[in-house]
């Protein structure tokens, strides 16, 4: 599209700007089909974006990588990631706005690039950031294209039938409770591959890897084949919690392995998260005496959570 190559944004927000009046070719509004002509005049009106200010605040984070492009955090279980109703402060984004207030104000703009994907409150693990509107685009696009692999250790419940196992089940809103997702016919396509890691008793540690990015996405598909996300409030009904030495709301999901390309350089970049205290604590305590695992290293590695 003319526009968007014009402005270096995207189709969408292009298609918006045509469809809200922002854009007049000779004093008239067009479509968003109009060929620009030759010696056309436009006139472009990009409005304020509309939405609450965020609170810059000082939390800390944790920062695996950053540069001028972008910036991968390990986002510790709790946090919320964008603001919404009843998590107005204490996001992801308040701390990002908060690491660089607008000068002289009190509140600022969301980043305007942003996040490229999201984890849920309760999971914790990598996160990827973009720093600049180009690199958001690019970071998304590759997103799209399956260029960036995300894998998240899981445990479940039960035991699958089978060492690996792929999910490709459609996911949309739950047409009982607006609040969860399910798997629907006329949901967005969805892929998880799993792979099992370790099989104890009541439960399994699971690689899984996305291949699309729906919301509770890993928790769903899960649950769907009957092997429910360990201390899933939504999904598995939180219980038994206390069985596998969880905290209180807290599920036992975690983004451990990222690897993409960086969108500028081209770089392979590879960014890994062992398991936090608590999960640790709750892995040694489900595999009990039957563990072979050195406390003293990384038990996703020891598990073959890295191998290709």
């Amino acid at each position: 599209m003319f526009l968007a190559r014009r402005l270096d944004t995207s189709r969408t927000r292009a298609a918006t700007l045509i469809a809200t009046g922002g854009v007049q070719v000779g004093g008239r509004a067009q479509r968003a089909s109009y060929l620009a002509q030759p010696g056309d005049s436009l006139v472009i009106e990009v409005p304020v974006p509309p939405g609450r200010f965020v609170t810059p605040e000082t939390i800390p984070l944790a920062i695996v990588y950053e540069d001028a492009a972008l910036l991968v955090v390990d986002k510790a279980a709790g946090m919320v990631v964008h603001p919404a109703p009843g998590h107005w402060s204490g996001t992801l984004v308040n701390a990002l706005v908060g690491r660089e207030p607008a000068a002289g104000s009190t509140d600022a703009e969301p980043p305007r690039a942003g996040i490229v994907h999201r984890l849920d409150k309760d999971t914790s693990g990598l996160l990827l950031v973009a720093k600049t509107e180009r690199a958001h685009r690019l970071l998304t696009a590759a997103l799209a294209a399956r260029r960036v692999r995300r894998r998240y250790a899981a445990l479940a419940w039960g035991h699958l039938r089978e060492e690996q196992r792929t999910v490709d089940a459609p996911i949309g809103r739950d047409p009982r409770d607006r609040k969860r997702m399910a798997i629907v016919p006329a949901g967005r396509p969805a892929r998880t591959d799993l792979v099992r890691l370790a099989r104890y008793d009541a439960v399994e540690l699971l690689r899984a890897q996305l291949h699309t990015g729906r919301t509770h996405q890993i928790r769903v598909h899960l649950a769907s084949i009957g092997h429910p996300v360990v201390g899933d409030d939504t999904y598995a009904g939180g219980g038994a919690r206390g069985d596998v030495g969880l905290p209180p709301r807290r599920h036992f999901l975690h983004a451990a392995w990222l690897v993409l390309e960086h969108p500028l350089t081209g770089e392979t970049l590879d960014f890994r998260s062992p398991l936090p205290p608590d999960l640790r604590a709750s892995l040694a305590r489900v595999a009990g005496a039957d563990a072979a695992l050195d406390s003293g290293t990384d038990e996703l590695t020891q598990l073959g959570f890295y191998a290709t």
